[in-house]
């Protein structure tokens, strides 16, 4: 009943407004990015690990045909977040050299490939832990202090809107991952709660450095990615219904979250931007967005690669991604991130237009 219902908002969501998105003149002045792959414009490019995407078939539709570290062909959801707030068409990494605190001062990732709520998560692949990608915000809080002033920087914090998007990494690459680690400890709704733990302190911390606008991010149908349809051989390669459970399991505990912490941080603004019903959907319902693959990527077989897996040199990659749901075998592609952001934006982020 609950998917039926999201299914009627969705439709008529998406029918109402176009996918692409009309810029807006902006009452936030910049979009601030925390998070995984998801929204990683490339700071996994400057640390040593295999977790990066800085080569081809990578970036091929993007502008300039640029493999920029993005995990797409294309822009990725926070771009079209920026675009669609009248800021930017990009949100740049913050440790990309080419970028300065000019570039920042509108918009910014610390996000880092790989990484999740658990410090254990980020050491799988050795990327960025999310409490350092904490201290990447409070430098450029200094960065921003010295070029806009301490009340103008002060101001752009309060009013900018800070955006969470990780937590698949935590279960897919490592509670699932490693029976004896985490889950020698946690039972996966103990872990869930550990996790929405670590997720509490983390905006709490945001708060406290000057944030009052945060959307906190959702996690997807995990079942249907395309790397774990291709290992769900008992299941006949159908979406692995147990990983979408969790999905779902936790993102009721996330959205709890934001009631209660709505509650208890004063003249905060925390929102739930929940992307699991919108991919479900095209998944379920792909011609009605124009697409025709689902159950595999367009990256190579589709089925397993993603990283240095995923190389220019592969005779399978499709030559048409937007016939794709998925860019590899774990990421979408530029076209599903329009249409999940157009959403996410319309039905969630709309009231901080």
């Amino acid at each position: 009943m609950e998917y039926m219902y999201s299914t009627t908002i969705l439709l008529l969501l998406l029918t109402q407004f176009p996918v692409l998105f009309a810029e807006i003149s902006a009452k936030v002045p910049a979009i601030i990015v925390f998070g995984d792959s998801s929204v990683d414009a490339g700071n996994n490019n400057q640390i040593p690990t295999i977790a990066r995407s800085n080569f081809e078939p990578y970036g091929r539709d993007f502008k300039g045909g640029k493999a920029t570290g993005r995990f797409s062909n294309g822009r990725i959801t926070t771009d079209f977040i920026a675009e669609a707030f009248g800021l930017k068409p990009i949100i740049p990494a913050y440790l990309d050299p080419s970028y300065n605190i000019a570039d920042f001062a509108t918009g910014v990732t610390f996000a880092s490939a790989g990484t999740g709520y658990d410090n254990a998560t980020s050491s799988v692949l050795s990327v960025i832990p999310l409490w350092k990608e904490l201290e990447y915000y409070k430098d450029y809080q200094k960065k921003l202090r010295s070029y806009l002033g301490e009340s103008e920087a002060d101001k752009r914090i309060n009013e900018a809107l800070h955006v969470m998007s990780l937590g698949t990494n935590d279960f897919l690459e490592n509670y699932y991952s490693f029976p004896g680690s985490r889950q020698s400890q946690f039972s996966v709704t103990r872990y869930e709660d550990y996790l929405i733990g670590i997720a509490t302190n983390f905006i709490k911390a945001l708060y406290g450095l000057g944030a009052r606008k945060i959307s906190l991010g959702g996690l997807p149908p995990m079942g249907c990615l395309p790397l774990e349809r291709a290992t769900n051989i008992m299941g006949g390669n159908g979406c692995n219904e147990r990983y979408n459970n969790v999905s779902l399991e936790f993102n009721e505990k996330l959205k709890k979250l934001t009631v209660e912490l709505n509650k208890e941080l004063s003249g905060i603004k925390l929102v739930f931007s929940n992307p699991y019903y919108v991919l479900l959907h095209i998944i379920r319902k792909p011609s009605f967005y124009g697409f025709e693959v689902t159950s595999v990527a367009c990256c190579a077989t589709g089925m397993f690669e993603m990283g240095y897996a995923c190389n220019r040199d592969d005779l399978f990659t499709c030559t048409d991604a937007n016939k794709y749901v998925f860019w590899d075998a774990f990421h979408p592609t530029q076209k599903t991130n329009s249409i999940v952001s157009n959403y996410v934006v319309k039905k969630v982020l709309a009231e901080f237009l």
